[in-house]
């Protein structure tokens, strides 16, 4: 059983797809969606919720155990964790379950409303075993709470139909980032600005920003996204500040798709990426700006040729979800 969110852009579906096409029995418990659609529906739900009177939390919980008690799963597999509560996964322990974390932020620095809670802190003791994208993440749980932790990196989940739509386009040699705003983001987007335009696309980036040299546009999703991705000569990516030091979900999207990526230097994107020809890596604003100039001034023939390898040796690497998938299962045989 996997417990998160349903929305069609979450992880857990992706991993719940791959997980029934190799033959396991697979139910999705949608305890994020339950917690939105309480939260979103009036100010008056949020209030209480913030003044610590709602129990949304809870109730969500008893329908969890009562889900867990009908389907009987071998493992339950939680992402990230903000509503499942700690008593809960002693109850489903209890029953003889093994229980596994993916947290694709991090458990230890909340960088947003979005990214933990004190669910989240408290729970991590209670796992059997813990998967993270970050290598610091790992040596954390492993040393402070004795628990074992494997590496599951991000990954990109494209059809080859889809594929070939973005390959169609025709090129725009500028600069893109895709993501939503933080200060961090348009501190360094501003200083690049100064000497290469660059089009964002993402929600309220005309807030945060009045940029002469900086064209915002709205979030793309599904099938806008990946031509998105393809279509510009420079796909920038800027990691957030609970991940310094690794790599974030553009990382795998940008290359899968056959995109000309322009990353921080980090050692997940030397191992995953550099050292295999598919992406160029920055260390500064400056740098930053040197790097995108050269990409841009690619002529057509040495761009293609970026684009064709980015996406073979995504592919061949088990970049895909598919190969995540067959990963994950090959390391809960440790507790299974």
């Amino acid at each position: 059983m996997l417990i998160g969110s349903d929305k069609v852009w979450s992880l857990e579906r992706i991993y719940c797809k791959h997980l029934v096409t190799l033959g396991h029995e697979v139910e999705l418990f949608a305890a994020q969606n339950i917690f939105y659609d309480y939260y979103g529906k009036n100010i008056f739900n949020k209030i209480v919720f913030r003044a610590g009177l709602s129990g949304i939390f809870r109730s969500i919980n008893d329908e969890l155990v009562k889900r867990v008690e009908k389907f009987q799963p071998n493992l339950v597999w939680v992402f990230k964790g903000m509503e499942v509560l700690p008593d809960t996964l002693e109850r489903v322990k209890a029953m003889g379950i093994k229980t596994v974390n993916y947290n694709p932020d991090n458990p230890f620095f909340f960088s947003g409303s979005g990214s933990g809670n004190q669910n989240v802190t408290r729970s991590i003791k209670l796992y059997d075993l813990h998967f993270t994208y970050d290598r610091d993440i790992l040596h954390n749980i492993e040393s402070r709470y004795k628990i074992p932790c494997c590496m599951l990196p991000f990954g990109f989940e494209l059809a080859e139909e889809l594929y070939e739509k973005s390959c169609q386009q025709e090129e725009l040699i500028k600069v893109c980032f895709l993501g939503n705003p933080d200060k961090w983001r348009v501190e360094f987007l501003e200083q690049i600005a100064e000497e290469v335009a660059v089009d964002v696309y993402g929600n309220n980036w005309h807030i945060f920003t009045k940029h002469r040299n900086i064209s915002v546009f709205g979030p793309v999703y599904g099938e806008d996204f990946w031509k998105t991705l393809y279509r510009y000569r420079v796909q920038l990516n800027l990691l957030r500040p609970h991940n310094p030091a690794s790599h974030n979900m553009r990382s795998f999207e940008i290359p899968g798709v056959g995109g000309i990526g322009l990353f921080p230097r980090t050692v997940d994107h030397e191992e995953y990426f550099e050292s295999m020809g598919i992406a160029n890596l920055y260390t500064g604003p400056g740098d930053c700006v040197n790097k995108a100039k050269q990409l841009l001034n690619l002529s057509p023939h040495q761009a293609a040729l970026l684009r064709k390898n980015a996406r073979k040796l995504s592919l061949e690497s088990g970049y895909d979800y598919y190969s995540r998938t067959k990963q994950f299962l090959e390391n809960i045989k440790k507790i299974m």
